[in-house]
């Protein structure tokens, strides 16, 4: 079906017959993809979670005590006094803040939250009468407290403002990549992360919930084709790469998945995740999206290089592409680099101050992740760069444009040679 799909637009409507080089390269490249889109729904069909995990998970975390009503309220009143537990000779200063509870059966209710000492929790020193925060109601002894600030309305704000730019600049393309990203979350949401409860392998949840959403991002994004087709099997086979190599180095690491406050939480709620598998499947999971970035910028790139100069050998375009790819690479790699060390900064700046080398702080397993995820997703995206070229190259070879066809050729073009992956001997050191 897939396959069908693909060939009917390319050979209907166009004044030029594809060259056989041109429909022997795309064939592979269909089976591989259709077999990678069955492989996808079928895993997807079988690990589907039945919610039997997730609810249980709810019911330890109920009974632990992790599990609480929250409740938006606004702040009535802040006071500072002593500190009920203070000492005559150690007086502590403590602020006591009462909410008008907004939502909930005690609606408009006012309760006083339990005290903050000041010389400790600084969370609570910049909440003014006003402010809207969220409270957690603990049902079974009529108890609330603070849990955080109300931040729900400018998220909201901030995401329509980003969805009205996308809409604005790109059109229908922006409404398919916002369907798109819709269709990201609902997958994580309703089915990595009940199935991962379920008990079923983190890795293997996370490799199908790659390749739905690989599928889905972008067929509906870019539109169902050639190049779409081409981007999509470079970027499956470069996170295949990914995955072996993060499957290899995530185990000589032996990371336990614990270094982290969840890692702590999760198994006292679900003790049959395997915390090492879903750092794996995270690490899988989140080199999709540079992935995809790259793949179809490559091939994006051979296809208009292919229309501008219908006449230019396959080696030249294939080198052409690799010179713009390299560029891309450079850029995304340090991306992928700030983007981890932006997440962390708070980290970086306490193990700045432990007077620890840099390889021991490279050692914990808290920086030690993230230096495998970069390096590992970094690898993936370099091989997605060859693999794409190469890939749009022989489909789009002798594509042409649709008004002038390209002359037949006595002589074959000359096959690819490691050296067009090189740098050029004319091109500048820096």
């Amino acid at each position: 079906m897939l396959i069908a799909v693909i060939i009917v637009p390319m050979g209907g409507g166009s004044h030029l017959h594809r060259p056989a080089l041109a429909e022997r390269a795309l064939l592979p490249v269909l089976v591989f993809v259709g077999l990678a889109g069955v492989a996808a729904v079928v895993g997807l069909f079988l690990l589907w979670p039945t919610g039997e995990g997730r609810d249980a998970a709810r019911e330890r975390a109920d009974e632990i005590g992790l599990t609480y009503e929250r409740l938006a309220a606004t702040v009535v009143e802040v006071t500072d006094r002593v500190c009920s537990y203070s000492a005559p000779d150690d007086p502590q200063a403590c602020r006591t803040i009462t909410t008008r509870v907004d939502e909930g059966p005690d609606t408009g209710l006012q309760v006083a939250l339990p005290e903050f000492n000041l010389a400790y929790d600084r969370v609570s020193i910049e909440i003014s009468p006003g402010d809207k925060v969220i409270v957690g109601y603990e049902t079974s002894n009529d108890y609330y407290f603070f849990v955080d600030r109300d931040r729900r309305t400018p998220l909201v704000w901030l995401a329509g403002l980003f969805a009205l730019v996308v809409v604005a600049l790109g059109r229908l393309r922006g409404i398919l990549a916002l369907v798109g990203m819709a269709t990201t979350l609902v997958v994580l949401v309703a089915f990595v992360a009940p199935s991962v409860l379920d008990g079923n392998d983190p890795v293997l949840v996370a490799v199908v919930a790659a390749a739905v959403i690989a599928f889905v991002s972008l067929y509906v994004t870019h539109g169902v084709g050639a190049q779409t087709t081409v981007a999509l099997a470079a970027t499956l086979a470069s996170l295949g790469l990914t995955l072996g190599l993060s499957w290899l180095f995530f185990g000589l690491s032996e990371f336990t998945g614990l270094a982290t406050e969840e890692g702590l939480t999760l198994p006292l709620i679900a003790g049959d995740v395997d915390l090492a598998a879903l750092l794996l499947g995270g690490a899988v999971i989140g080199a999709l999206g540079a992935l995809d970035d790259v793949t179809v910028t490559q091939v994006a790139t051979v296809t208009e290089l292919r229309y501008r100069s219908p006449h230019l050998p396959r080696r030249e375009l294939i080198a052409s592409g690799i010179r713009v790819g390299r560029e891309h690479i450079a850029a995304t790699v340090n991306t992928l680099l700030l983007a981890y060390a932006g997440a962390g900064l708070p980290l970086v700046l306490l193990f700045a101050v432990s007077d620890q080398s840099l390889a021991m702080v490279a050692n914990s397993e808290l920086i030690a992740v993230e230096i495998v995820r970069t390096l590992c997703g970094s690898l993936g995206l370099v091989a997605a760069v060859p693999v794409a070229t190469v890939l749009a190259a022989l489909v789009n070879a002798g594509g042409g444009t649709p008004e002038v066809a390209r002359p037949e050729s006595s002589e074959p073009e000359p096959e690819p040679r490691w050296e067009d992956f090189a740098r050029d001997q004319d091109e500048s050191e820096w």
